[in-house]
């Protein structure tokens, strides 16, 4: 992993470092009011990265992006690679968009991993991401509206009339990595319910699903358990128990507390 930064009230941590904040810590902090910024990882952070990597495994490298469609990490990446593969003639690192975030990321390289351990070349692993990405399905909801307001994402005005009618959007990632808003939902009980019938409708062999089934959340366990109970008791056929994971520092300093997300192969996003 090649972690990114964050600033809480201007002093910069990088995720996961000794001296950052945990996961609930940081969402203590921030729905105290404080003032929360990201930074992407740097191309110099990323040629150090891959120089260790080669260094330490003697191996080629494939490199998978935060999606380009929420951050500019794809850049630093491919400079990176280009100055690390003229150190090392021979030496290959390949850098491929994954169009994906949080714990679909997650659930992807889960997939990807299994696809190398089943004796995939460099090449075949680099095209299975490009034929398979997209079939990572990404469907959350935000019941603090304010963190949106904050970052541009909505407007004041708009985050106003949400919040008097308690609103609960329900947002995806489209089929070029970008947030999308694509239903307001009065209710958070209401917008469960259509995220769950939204992975019915969407969902590799629908209710006869039987990949993994991953959900994140931002300092809200009742909500992403109640999801939890949902897609289990409806989804029979499921590998395994539903994965829940905390959104991390990167992300969540965009959300803010209280979105859950869930994240299953389905149809092709677009």
């Amino acid at each position: 992993m090649a972690p990114f930064y964050f600033e809480i009230n201007g002093r910069q941590y990088r995720e996961g470092a000794p001296d950052a904040p945990s996961i609930p810590e940081f969402y203590e902090i921030m729905a105290a009011g404080a003032e929360t910024r990201t930074s992407q990882v740097t191309a110099g952070d990323l040629e150090e990265h891959f120089e260790r990597l080669i260094q330490e495994r003697g191996c080629d490298i494939l490199h998978v992006s935060v999606s380009s469609g929420i951050s500019g990490e794809i850049n630093s990446a491919l400079i990176a690679a280009q100055a690390v593969m003229a150190k090392h003639p021979g030496r290959t690192v390949r850098v491929v968009d994954s169009l994906a975030a949080s714990s679909g990321y997650g659930l992807l390289m889960d997939e990807l991993a299994t696809v190398r351990d089943g004796g995939a070349e460099l090449d075949e692993a680099v095209l299975w991401l490009e034929e398979n990405r997209l079939m990572l399905n990404h469907w959350f909801f935000s019941t603090d509206l304010s963190y949106y307001v904050k970052g541009g994402r909505i407007s004041k005005a708009a985050g106003l009339v949400g919040t008097a009618l308690n609103i609960c959007p329900l947002l995806d990632v489209d089929g070029a990595g970008k947030l999308e808003p694509v239903k307001k939902i009065r209710s958070k009980k209401r917008t469960m319910r259509v995220m769950v019938d939204t992975m019915h409708a969407r969902a590799r062999d629908r209710d006869a699903y039987t990949g993994k089934c991953y959900i994140c959340h931002s300092a809200c366990m009742p909500d992403a358990l109640e999801v939890a109970r949902m897609v289990e008791a409806e989804f029979p056929k499921l590998d395994g128990r539903v994965e829940i994971n905390d959104i991390g520092t990167t992300i969540g300093s965009h959300t803010g507390p209280g979105t859950v997300a869930l994240f299953f192969w389905g149809d092709k996003r677009s």
